[in-house]
């Protein structure tokens, strides 16, 4: 059987990063991994995130995947490296591909953040913008506010502009270029987002990085999937299922009508 590519996150954020990699890797089988019962994992503490991360690899080990994908900048930011001890495959998170993107549209050097409560304390970001070019300006915010309403699938209405308004309207003063979009929840916000903070400032989101460095890692292992059967998909979530598969439908769309889906609700934890 074709190894799959897993991919986890929180909830529904990862999906931004499953539509990238299903987009540039056609050929390769996914199997996802949405923790909605839990959601959202921005406020709790780094040892409650890494504990539920591990439990959602030690279920996904049994598809044997080849690759890893960790698309929650919260359990990037305080598991990734727990997870690279625990497992003999590669592991992918979200924030340095996500910071690599956002040096590499600068053009000012002064760069926000937006994340979650975890991301944000984390400081991760800010590290990984620095390891690349130490003296850009990084300007945080946590936006606590996000999470739940892409959860509910509450993408565009006046509840989530002002939530939005409210969270991230005062960046505007900044000389800031570009906004990294810290959660992988966050594009599903993107127009209401692109609204508030104006025209001019590039929103930067992660998930086509981390499919380029996916791409990246299996050509250099030789493990890219080449065969002419299309894959079948899995995607898995801890709570609602008819929540999840309805914005699941409606983000990734023409990429789950092209190939085959198995749509399921495990028990973990």
């Amino acid at each position: 059987m074709q190894q799959p590519i897993a991919i986890l996150d929180s909830g529904v954020g990862g999906l931004t990063v499953a539509r990238e990699v299903m987009r540039q890797l056609p050929r390769e089988r996914i199997v996802y991994f949405g923790d909605t019962a839990r959601a959202p994992y921005g406020p709790r503490d780094p040892e409650e995130v890494t504990r539920f991360t591990r439990e959602i690899v030690d279920y996904l080990i049994q598809f044997r995947p080849k690759m890893i994908v960790i698309a929650c900048n919260t359990a990037t930011a305080f598991a990734l490296e727990d997870i690279r001890e625990m497992v003999n495959i590669p592991v992918v998170g979200v924030i340095k591909p996500g910071a690599r993107a956002a040096i590499g549209r600068s053009l000012t050097g002064c760069i926000g953040v937006i994340g979650t409560e975890g991301t944000i304390n984390s400081g991760a970001y800010e590290d990984a913008l620095r390891e690349i070019s130490p003296h850009v300006h990084v300007i945080s915010e946590a936006c606590p506010l996000f999470v739940p309403l892409v959860e509910k699938g509450n993408f565009r209405s006046f509840e989530t502009y002002e939530a939005i308004r409210r969270s991230i309207g005062h960046l505007r003063k900044f000389p800031m270029d570009s906004l990294i979009l810290g959660c992988t929840h966050y594009p599903f916000l993107s127009e209401v987002i692109q609204e508030v903070i104006g025209p001019s400032i590039n929103l930067i989101s992660s998930a086509d990085e981390t499919a380029r460095e996916v791409s990246t890692i299996l050509q250099d292992q030789e493990r890219l999937s080449r065969g002419e059967v299309l894959p079948v998909h899995q995607f898995f979530c801890s709570g609602d299922p008819l929540i999840f598969k309805s914005i699941a439908q409606q983000w990734l769309g023409e990429q789950i009508e092209l190939t085959p889906v198995v749509w399921q609700v495990p028990q973990i934890g």
